[in-house]
């Protein structure tokens, strides 16, 4: 291309464009045409200030930078080597406790990790077959079925007895191991074992081996039966001490909530399904009690050729069909503590048009506990789950509670919505039931860890958990302590040996 600067150039050299040269002899001498046409840069002049202002540019952002690292240096000084978070800042998670002190002369026998349990499966698994049934079950009130937040009703306080009584204390489970099965738990045991891989928070199960026997057993007065609240959140609860909303305050609270609903949602001293035998945890001088409505169902599963399972399982209550139909169900209850928290929504204004996302948080908080219910839901076989809604009066009252809503699911589809496979729940625990079938004669101890996704089995010196107040005790007692250990042990293997 040319140059419009140097277009006219050599005109007046050669005479270009004379034939187009305008003269008028008569104009003043003084006037004069000036050109006011402005002449475009080329390509080279447009650019030529730009890398002067990407030098000037280059410049302060190494002055910013300088100004940045000098600010972070003030501040690793001043917070030893860390960035102060403010209320509003993402604080970071305290290591968690163990659910029991690791003692030295405890041996790892082995670990499993959770990536590598989450890929077992296990396809083996007969149909269950019912052993024994115990107990009775009021039939479920359908008028909780129309709870909403515009009709919320309070929580009751029921005054019922809960029995939650281990395995080897089962009189049931203990006259079935004289003829039958070689591993025995309980549902929430199981559950448990079976659901691991989404667990945070540390746990532990005892286990014996008596002979080829196998007993899956909770701790003495340990925190085994508390529901966790909020424990697969982003940002669980830290709270400590006596705060209502500490970890434990709110299990306890959540716990009480779940007992209390579970009963006050039946047709209360009305007609009730009774199975053939009766409660069998109630003693004689407790017969003027009244006790929970629950019914106890024990059950066998063959896993291969080689293990036979009885578990005791659980319904809560009845519910009666169209047709008049029995169906046993479950009842379990979600409890909002505080909506602030733990990335929660509010139920007084979503439950009721947003039901899904409720649901879709509550399963994201705690996946674990809803996927222990359901696995229990599944081993019992209960056709149906009802979900309670529950609140507290005001975020700062952990004592009064107002009943939002309930929602009713079947298991199978539940399990499916949560990704609840039980192909790979009945592989973990055969897992695990093959590896404690290793092991020699003796008390073991399965423990999640605290803060990593993994899970160890201990070998126990004998004596080990024969009683928390042990330590506490004179000699004497000890002594009375190992040997009632002892006659319990004794009492396993004689009831194995017949």
């Amino acid at each position: 291309y040319q140059d419009k600067r140097y277009t006219n150039k050599y005109s007046s050299q050669f005479g270009g464009g004379n034939q187009y040269a305008y003269f008028h002899e008569e104009d003043e001498g003084s006037f004069q045409l000036v050109d006011t046409t402005r002449v475009q840069k080329s390509i080279f002049q447009k650019n030529r200030m730009k890398f002067t202002q990407v030098r000037q540019e280059c410049v302060e952002r190494i002055t910013c930078f300088s100004r940045d690292r000098q600010r972070m240096q003030k501040m690793q000084k001043q917070f030893g080597g860390r960035p102060r978070w403010d209320q509003r800042g993402q604080s970071q998670q305290k290591p968690r406790d163990s659910s029991v002190e690791v003692r030295s002369d405890w041996d790892v026998k082995e670990e499993m990790d959770f990536p590598r349990l989450a890929k077992m499966r296990y396809l083996d698994v007969s149909e269950p077959v019912d052993v024994e049934c115990c107990g009775h079950m009021e039939y479920y009130d359908k008028s909780y079925d129309r709870v909403s937040t515009r009709s919320e009703c309070p929580l009751k306080s029921i005054k019922r007895i809960f029995h939650t009584v281990t395995t080897t204390d089962d009189p049931v489970i203990r006259k079935l191991a004289k003829s039958e099965g070689n591993v025995f738990a309980t549902d929430a045991i199981l559950a448990t074992l079976m659901c691991c891989t989404r667990s945070m928070y540390s746990w532990d199960i005892v286990v014996q081996r008596v002979g080829s026997k196998l007993f899956f057993d909770k701790r003495d007065n340990s925190d085994f039966d508390l529901l966790t609240v909020s424990e697969t959140a982003n940002e669980p609860p830290q709270d400590e001490g006596s705060s209502i909303n500490s970890p434990r305050n709110l299990a306890l609270e959540a716990t009480f909530i779940n007992h209390n609903f579970s009963q006050q949602c039946l047709k209360m001293n009305g007609e009730k399904h009774k199975f053939p035998n009766g409660n069998p945890f109630t003693e004689d001088e407790l017969q003027g009690a009244e006790v929970a409505s629950i019914g106890y169902r024990y059950r066998k599963w063959k896993l291969g050729e080689d293990i036979e399972l009885i578990v005791r399982c659980e319904h809560d209550a009845v519910l009666t069909g169209a047709n008049g139909e029995v169906s046993f169900i479950n009842i379990k209850t979600l409890n909002e503590w505080d909506s602030r928290s733990c990335n929660g929504v509010e139920w007084r204004q979503k439950l009721d048009s947003q039901r899904g996302a409720v649901l879709a948080t509550e399963l994201k908080n705690n996946s674990y506990k809803l996927a222990k219910w359901t696995c229990c839901a599944l081993l019992a076989g209960s056709e149906y789950m009802k979900l309670g809604y529950v609140s507290r009066y005001h975020v700062k009252d952990s004592a009064r509670h107002v009943v939002l809503g309930v929602q009713q699911f079947k298991p199978a589809e539940f399990a499916s919505q949560i990704n609840l496979n039980m192909e790979n729940a009945w592989g973990i625990l055969r897992c695990i039931v093959d590896t404690c079938l290793t092991l020699p004669e003796g008390k073991f101890l399965i423990l999640k860890d605290p803060n990593k996704q993994v899970i160890r089995i201990y070998s126990l010196p004998d004596g080990t958990f024969s009683s928390d107040e042990e330590e506490e005790e004179d000699d004497d007692d000890g002594f009375e302590e190992e040997d009632e250990e002892a006659l319990r042990k004794g009492d396993l293997m004689l009831l194995c040996d017949r």
